[in-house]
């Protein structure tokens, strides 16, 4: 006998989308197991006749898709150190702090979150624990290690390849040990044997990356802290760039129109992590009177960086790029459970608070290649949805104000702690 299906109704004061629709006033939506079945409002939205349903109802709040944070490191820390250390704690414990970061990104209203590279297999035995049931985790899209160039950004953690026969392997092996997706570090970056204005693969052998996950169905994003490393990324067929730094190899802040026009045309998604930089300068600022004479010149050299980055982002949005929002967090300074800090940051760098928000869901969804299952609340995608108290259209930081969370049409327990 077949088991009879799992309905759940959800109705508050109003209703966001996530593909840029305006807000829907007094709306309520209507799950069946994992799948939302119908959106609408709270006269028109019913279960089945003679079907029960659990309700929820939240008279002053907003129900949203659940967040998509298109850029994590699960293995962070975030207590500034760097990964050349982070590197040397065993795979047992990186994977024990993936899980804690997993919990802390899902309880503040995060249902999906890419990886975008850690040491070894820590991330594919994360997902192991999670599919076991072990540990309450966003859905996962994994990178597993990035392929890095021999001493290149995050080489550490695990596959460095020359030419395009290994870049190639690597691909496959990737692949075949889980991967849903190639990360590349087309040029350096805070790697100390790095160098973070120059790119680091040849354009043949970031193309072979690229052909290679593009022949097995998968995407590529690319990490590109210089100009010169996106033009080589969008060369070589990427689809998303990653920080899309404006840079010259001589580390002047010089823009370049047509790198962003070409991203624009190709429909290539960009992941421009301003969060890490936002994180940084407010925690400097909140112990500014103690501050060394060092490390307030420090503060000083990141408020002028950070905006000329904004600055960038907006002639990029201008340019038709598609902004999609991931944190980068547990990098550097930056802990898991605060996405919101890097969509706060799109909102600095001008963009509309519902822009913002479809930048966290329908944008972050299509440069992980998942906008036909999650990002957007309509009928037919994965029951995925964030409850907070408040209207995040007209106050961005009612996305902290997390009432409810849920993943899969189940309402996640915020208060368990294993």
């Amino acid at each position: 006998m077949p088991q009879e299906a799992q309905f759940t109704i959800l109705r508050a004061a109003r209703l966001i989308d996530g593909d840029g629709s305006p807000v829907a006033e007094q709306a309520a939506i209507l799950l069946e197991g994992d799948t939302i079945r119908q959106v609408g409002t709270r006269e028109t939205v019913h279960a089945p006749e003679g079907a029960s349903a659990a309700e929820f109802d939240y008279p002053s709040g907003t129900i949203l898709p659940g967040l998509v944070d298109c850029h994590v490191h699960l293995i962070g820390i975030g207590d500034g150190r760097a990964g050349d250390e982070l590197v040397t704690l065993p795979d047992e414990v990186l994977t024990v702090q993936a899980a804690e970061n997993v919990r802390r990104h899902l309880y503040s209203g995060v249902t999906t979150v890419r990886d975008c590279g850690a040491k070894n297999r820590t991330t594919f035995l994360l997902r192991d624990a999670v599919e076991m049931g072990i540990v309450p985790s966003p859905r996962l899209i994994l990178a597993g290690r990035p392929v890095a160039i021999i001493g290149g950004h995050l080489s550490y953690f695990g596959i460095q390849a020359t030419g395009t026969t290994e870049c190639r392997a690597a691909v496959r092996q990737l692949i075949k040990e889980g991967a849903d997706f190639i990360k590349i570090t087309a040029t350096g970056g805070s790697t100390r044997t790095s160098h973070p204005l120059r790119p680091s693969f040849d354009v043949d052998e970031l193309t072979a990356i690229c052909d290679e996950a593009h022949k097995f169905g998968k995407h590529a994003a690319a990490h590109c802290a210089s100009s010169q490393g996106m033009v080589n990324a969008l060369d070589a067929g990427i689809d998303t760039i990653i920080h899309g730094v404006h840079k010259e190899a001589d580390g002047s802040d010089v823009y370049r129109p047509e790198i962003a026009e070409r991203i624009a045309e190709r429909g290539v998604c960009v992941n421009p992590t301003l969060g890490g930089a936002v994180t940084r300068i407010r925690m400097l600022e909140s112990m500014e009177s103690d501050l060394s004479h060092a490390e307030r010149a420090d503060l000083d050299t990141m408020r002028r960086a950070s905006e000329v980055r904004m600055d960038h982002f907006a002639r990029m949005r201008d340019a038709g790029v598609v902004m999609a929002a991931g944190s980068d967090s547990a990098w550097g300074n930056y802990r898991m459970g605060d996405f919101q800090t890097e969509i706060e940051a799109h909102v600095m760098a001008g963009m509309s608070n519902m822009d913002a928000i479809a930048s966290a869901t329908r944008d972050a969804a299509r440069s992980c290649w998942i906008e036909d299952r999650v990002g957007s609340l309509r009928p037919g995608m994965k029951a995925d949805a964030l409850v907070v108290e408040g209207d995040p259209t007209e106050d961005i930081a009612a996305l902290r104000r997390v009432s409810d969370v849920f993943l899969d049409g189940i309402r996640v327990d915020r208060d368990a702690r294993v």
